[in-house]
């Protein structure tokens, strides 16, 4: 029998020639520094920051502080997506601000997927990032009714076929031949990745910019001018949160974003005979239209990346390192991706692991710098901040400078938004949990019947207010 390694796949394939090292500082306890720019988290977020920060003014003094080490958290560990999803939905941006203004929201995220493909051009290597798409298939009625409400939704916002087009069954097949396929929707506009590899090329290029990055460094207490460390302070004209998941644990951030564990699965590599029945052939990235999300890749190595929420939340907002792993969502995992790919056989599952993602009240990702204060923050992805973060590094680099912005970055609409708090205990555990049992309930139910839930779909809206 396989040992499963609880390790992440991104981990234990990171070449040793990649990893970024930043050179060794020591700091003696108890002292003051000084930077221009603090910025707290050396995740995508961060260094994307740091990174256009440095390209707008290479003389910036700039400190990156994390408390483990570089892409420790969910830019190391997720499932490989640079698309241009958004957690929020444009009729709900539209909503707030206008359509139009939408519209420029998502050709935003279409240009970032193509801005992180540029920077791995120049700056790594091209294994980590391959543009091939993706498809969310249909395997019942309420997925295939779910998924055209989206397509519809984008047609109205003015994306035609070149951006977002419906495939029949004989069309979607051929490109994902997962068990009962009766239709997808595909879209150019992703790319899969190494998300570990990605995130330490980004360091390497931080740190040979001019940036300090300091890994194992604690941050106890972040306030306008002044970050606090578990070894010294450091007095900074700009401080930047880019923590995301891990937001809660800082001192009045315990409500602002929700950790949400989402894990993930990986088989062994598989044989080309079986790539040939399941498709996949320009690996884009895949899912289906369940309401328990799920999401999967072709790894550049042959095998099959798969993830999905559905894991507990943790009364308090908990984060522990023996949360990373369920047994029972492994199980689950598993059972669902042979289910999927009948094709893999007895293929062995070699990796599990997982971690937490950040999700706002109302779902809505948000960049924010208040020029008075200079503190400044970026996050709320929900999960879709692989090619996010990059938008966000490059949104605060402009709010920050306050210099050009031929992009019109500055004026996108989650630029100053903020989200109302979680409700506190035990409302926050009682919801979340019941949101999550709804929803495989709903799958449950839709897969059973072919018609959609009403009765669990319609509380998972009420619960999470959609």
């Amino acid at each position: 029998m396989t040992q499963i390694s609880n390790r992440s796949l991104w981990s234990d394939t990171l070449p040793e020639a990649e990893i970024a090292r930043p050179p060794c500082r020591s700091t003696p306890e108890g002292t003051s520094d000084s930077a221009d720019v603090a910025i707290v988290g050396a995740g995508l977020t961060g260094l994307w920051t740091a990174w256009y920060l440095l390209q707008r003014d290479p003389g910036l003094r700039v400190v990156l502080l994390e408390r483990e080490t570089i892409g420790f958290g969910a830019s190391g560990r997720n499932g490989g997506w640079c698309s241009a999803l958004l957690p929020m939905s444009l009729g709900k941006i539209a909503g707030r601000n206008s359509q139009a203004v939408a519209r420029r929201m998502q050709l935003a995220m279409h240009e970032t997927v193509h801005e992180v493909g540029r920077f791995v051009k120049q700056h790594a290597t091209s294994e980590i990032f391959h543009q091939g798409g993706s498809i969310s298939v249909a395997r019942n009625a309420p997925q295939q009714h779910r998924l055209t409400e989206e397509l519809e939704e984008l047609r109205r916002f003015g994306f035609g076929e070149d951006d977002y087009r419906w495939l029949a069954a004989d069309e979607a097949t051929p490109i994902l031949n997962a068990a009962g396929v009766t239709g997808g929707l595909h879209t150019q506009h992703c790319a899969v990745v190494h998300p570990l590899r990605l995130t330490h090329a980004v360091a390497r290029e931080v740190i040979a910019a001019g940036a300090d990055i300091r890994e194992h460094t604690t941050v106890q207490e972040i306030r306008p001018g002044l970050v606090v460390t578990s070894h010294s302070e450091i007095r900074a004209n700009v401080i930047v949160r880019a923590t995301e998941g891990y937001t809660p644990q800082l001192a009045g951030e315990r409500r602002s974003l929700l950790p949400i564990y989402s894990l993930m699965v990986a088989t062994e590599p598989l044989p080309e005979s079986v790539w040939s029945e399941i498709g996949l052939a320009d690996r884009p990235a895949f899912a289906d239209g369940r309401r328990m999300i799920i999401y999967g890749q072709r790894t550049a190595d042959g095998r099959l990346a798969f993830g999905g929420r559905g894991a507990p939340y943790h009364f308090g907002s908990r984060i522990k390192p023996e949360f990373d792993t369920n047994e029972a969502i492994r199980n689950l995992l598993e059972s669902s991706l042979r289910e999927l790919f009948p094709q893999i056989g007895g293929a062995a599952i070699t990796h599990h692991w997982g971690g937490v993602l950040a999700a706002p009240r109302d779902w809505t990702c948000s960049v924010r710098f208040d020029r008075a204060t200079g503190m400044a923050s970026a996050g709320g992805y929900v999960g879709d901040g692989v090619s996010t973060t990059n938008l966000s590094g490059r949104t605060l680099a402009a709010l920050i400078s306050n210099g050009d912005d031929p992009e019109g970055l500055t004026r996108l609409p989650w630029v100053g938004h903020r989200s109302r708090t979680w409700e506190p205990e035990p409302f926050r555990w009682v919801g979340v949990n019941a949101a999550r049992a709804a929803a495989a309930r709903a799958d449950r139910a839709e897969q059973r019947t072919g018609t959609e839930s009403a009765l669990w779909g319609g509380l998972i809206d009420r619960l999470l207010g959609r």
